[in-house]
């Protein structure tokens, strides 16, 4: 029995999930019926233990109905980043190769060939239960991907218990309970759209509000709907600031609110007390693919001012250190790497053993790459993260894959790419091109023009500059930061 099988049991005629795309509603039990005919709808179509399905669309419920139905058989769900380009998708596709895809309008725009999502309760609605289906924990149920730093994508796999993890997690940091209704914007191809916007709420016998995406005027208008009676919202610092920016904003209708829930990219302290002085709790947190929620601030006004700029600690069902480059623990106040133990951890990287494996310490922690400092009273604050990549509009970019791409023009001798600070991203890409010959008149735009098929669009840099030679060191790496300077 999974949870959502258990809240169908303990509150049948409770309502657990709202689609406001679609004005569709179900309570507990119907959206469990739902869940239990995709997976035999599954089986009907030949699916076996392992296999993978797919899903590219926006959000709605049927991606969450779906990804249940996977665990259920046996099999991973896959869903993927609509954002990305067809040579990305298609790249992504031949990595997992699935038994099925199934997507919506956004499958179709990008070139995509998938079963339509629109019919998936329809086509499934005629499927009898012919077997008795047994939910185990520990098979895979779960590829998210995400690019790394070398620009190759990575499959983070998790299996039912580790995501019970993360669930578990989350309850205790953003204080989940029957009460809660979480409002889910964040896209389901992401850990906080698919399951820390989700499982929470319905692990605890709440309701799941869902939207098709983040439009600031009519998010405004669904936090302050005494109707919805939204408790919870996930959402990138750079989503808060533009919620503040709309003529209708009212502090005083956001009191139902429990807590407005950040991460994604650093947020400034200065707009997070803005929102304290209003009397809303905006409770910044860190987590990622790999491990799920792992810090989260607590929802205490006086705290968060205390610490603004934190990320908080982390649940008592895992284990943080700090370490330096030469992997010893640091002390109080020292930044270091952070590293993670506990069952919440990816189980694998799809077809990358050398690279899970290298994500590990030798003594078994999780590497993650981001360094923090953590202070006397045992708050977290991330400072800096490793490699290159940087974040925009709350989605990570990676220098390396778009410098891989940049080098393909026929014109480029070297580039480089660098995140520098932006008002409306939080940080955007600027470009430096080295070009073949001297008397090269290269046109920087042209080459970001050359990009525009080729990845996702929030990867492009933002401005593109033409320069001699690239500032290196005596081993010749690149010197990033004197590039950032110059900006």
């Amino acid at each position: 029995m999974d949870f959502l099988t258990f809240q169908a049991s303990l509150r049948p005629n409770s309502l657990a999930v709202s689609d406001l795309t679609f004005d569709r509603c179900w309570t507990y039990s119907e959206f469990n019926q739902v869940v239990s005919q995709f997976a035999h709808y599954l089986i009907e179509r030949g699916l076996t233990a392992g296999d993978r399905v797919v899903c590219i669309s926006k959000n709605r419920a049927e991606i969450i109905a779906l990804h249940f139905a996977c665990a259920r058989c046996q099999c991973m769900f896959v869903p993927l980043n609509w954002r990305l380009s067809l040579l990305e998708i298609e790249a992504l596709l031949a990595d997992c190769e699935p038994s099925l895809v199934f997507g919506d309008e956004k499958a179709q725009e990008i070139g995509v060939k998938h079963e339509s999502i629109d019919n998936l309760i329809n086509d499934s609605a005629k499927c009898i239960a012919s077997q008795q289906l047994y939910l185990d924990n520990n098979l895979p149920s779960l590829i998210l991907y995400s690019s790394g730093t070398t620009g190759q994508p990575k499959g983070a796999v998790h299996t039912e218990a580790t995501l019970m993890e993360t669930n578990l997690n989350s309850t205790l940091l953003y204080e989940v309970d029957q009460k809660s209704v979480f409002l889910c914007e964040a896209p389901m191809f992401h850990v906080i759209g698919l399951i820390s916007s989700v499982r929470p709420a319905l692990y605890n016998g709440g309701q799941l509000v869902i939207s098709d995406g983040f439009i600031p005027e009519r998010t405004l208008d669904r936090l302050t709907d005494l109707e919805l009676g939204v408790t919870h919202y996930f959402c990138i610092p750079q989503m808060a600031n533009a919620l503040r920016q709309m003529t209708s904003f009212d502090p005083k209708k956001l009191q139902r609110l429990k807590a407005l829930l950040t991460g994604g990219a650093p947020h400034p302290e200065v707009q997070i007390r803005r929102w304290l002085d209003d009397g809303i709790a905006i409770v910044d947190g860190y987590g990622m693919s790999e491990a799920g929620s792992i810090f989260g601030m607590p929802h205490n006004i006086d705290l968060i001012d205390e610490k603004a700029g934190c990320v908080g600690f982390h649940s008592p069902r895992l284990a943080v250190r700090l370490h330096d480059s030469q992997d010893k623990l640091v002390d109080i106040g020292q930044p270091g790497e952070v590293q993670l133990k506990g069952a919440n951890l990816l189980v694998a990287y799809w077809r990358k053993e050398a690279v899970f494996a290298n994500s590990f310490t030798a003594d078994g922690w999780f590497k993650t790459g981001d360094i923090a400092v953590q202070d006397a009273e045992g708050y977290y604050r991330i400072v800096d993260r490793t490699k290159d990549m940087f974040i925009s509009g709350g989605e990570n970019v990676y220098p390396a894959e778009v410098e891989a791409l940049v080098l393909q023009h026929p014109q480029v001798l070297e580039c480089a790419v660098v995140g520098v600070p932006d008002a409306k991203w939080g940080e955007v890409g600027y470009l430096y091109i080295v070009a073949k010959t001297s008397d090269s008149e290269l046109n920087p735009q042209l080459v970001l023009d050359f990009l525009q098929v080729k990845i996702a669009k929030y990867k492009i840099p933002q401005k593109a500059f033409y320069v001699p030679s690239l500032p290196r060191t005596s081993s010749g790496k690149v010197l990033k930061h004197v590039l950032r300077e110059r900006v």
